[in-house]
């Protein structure tokens, strides 16, 4: 395997290398954070540069060598496991510890990802995401507030996903049937408060239209239990309804098989993980919002729903079934919200 010289590593590195992507993401990273002034002191600057340093050498030794740009979640904790026992100040990671390691890494993946017109990597955003004790470590409070879309940033979003649809004197903004799929399952989960484990678990039959209000308007969804959460009927909101019946005419006319409401292809395969994580992150940046808002996206979207319904008086029980929360006491976190002057956010 051919050789090349090295002038900031070792004298002799292999080509397929992953060392120069880690130090090129970093230092460019780097770069653009002392230009925005968004680090305070050398010392921060230090912090960052030894848990970079300690990951990179961990990742190249990996028998195959880990990189940069297909570095997933597992390799991650993997790699925070890793350091227990180890020598050094981050020697047993504290749970702060690895928010800012997660953060350096998120940061640094999306820049590369801009810069090189590529997706970015989302391996640190997902596994911050699977857990709240990581995610929330650097919160002042200890059971911190819901993160929620503002009523401006409702409507901005609503009006995105069903510009998907015909509507009166317009064409559908979207004709593939995957970006369709896509702006439905983000409208089930503004408009119904589903979970990212609901989304993926609907099927055909999931889908209640008898009954409701509308004439062959999808009104009602069946969720099946998933994790802890109970099996729970929860309502659409009547704009989701109208993109979710659009989607069912398109799903039946592309002829997509499967029970799967929600497939990754037409054949009828389920959608993964990852693949809708994703596809929720682009609609999002799409509809024009900032990293912030893409990156917690599943989940704003149910709490907005929630905080929705509480607002138009619904009780705490009834919101609580319609998301498949068993305790209603953990409602407690809605309510802290309401205390507060809150404006309709659809």
């Amino acid at each position: 395997m051919p050789l090349v010289h090295s002038q900031t590593g070792d004298l002799f590195e292999r080509s397929d290398s992953p060392l120069p992507a880690f130090r090129d993401g970093f230092e460019r990273w780097l770069a653009q954070a002392r230009h925005a002034g968004t680090l305070a002191r050398d010392s921060s600057e230090e912090v960052y540069r030894h848990l970079w340093s300690v990951l990179t050498k961990w990742c190249v030794s990996q028998n195959p060598p880990l990189h940069l740009e297909t570095l997933t979640a597992a390799d991650l904790e993997a790699f925070i496991a890793s350091r227990c026992g180890a020598e050094g100040p981050d020697q047993e990671l504290s749970p702060r510890y690895v928010w800012r390691l997660l953060h350096l890494v998120d940061r640094v993946l999306n820049q590369r990802g801009r810069r090189l017109a590529r997706p970015a990597n989302l391996a640190a955003a997902e596994l911050l995401d699977s857990r709240p004790d990581w995610r929330y470590a650097n919160a002042s409070d200890a059971d911190p507030l819901p993160e929620h879309l503002n009523a401006a940033q409702a409507r901005q979003l609503v009006d995105h996903l069903s510009q998907a649809r015909p509507r009166a004197g317009q064409r559908p903004a979207v004709q593939g049937w995957q970006e369709l799929r896509n702006r439905c399952a983000v409208a089930l989960q503004l408009g119904a408060g589903l979970g990212p484990g609901d989304v993926r678990g609907l099927t055909l039959s999931s889908v209640v239209i008898a009954g409701g209000r509308r004439k062959d308007l999808p009104w009602k969804l069946q969720v099946e239990a998933t994790g802890s959460a109970p099996a729970h009927e929860a309502p659409i909101a009547a704009w989701a309804g109208l993109l979710l019946r659009h989607w069912l005419e398109v799903r039946a006319h592309n002829g997509i098989a499967g029970e799967q409401l929600f497939p990754s292809t037409k054949s009828g395969k389920p959608w993964g993980k990852v693949a809708q994580y994703q596809a929720v992150k682009q609609v999002l940046g799409a509809a024009g919002f900032d990293h912030d808002v893409v990156r917690g996206g599943s989940f704003r979207l149910r709490h907005t729903f929630a905080l929705r319904q509480l607002r138009r008086g619904r009780s705490v029980d009834e919101v609580a079934r319609w998301l498949g929360i068993v305790d209603a006491a953990s409602m407690s976190r809605y309510q802290r919200v309401l205390y507060a002057p809150v404006d309709d956010v659809i």
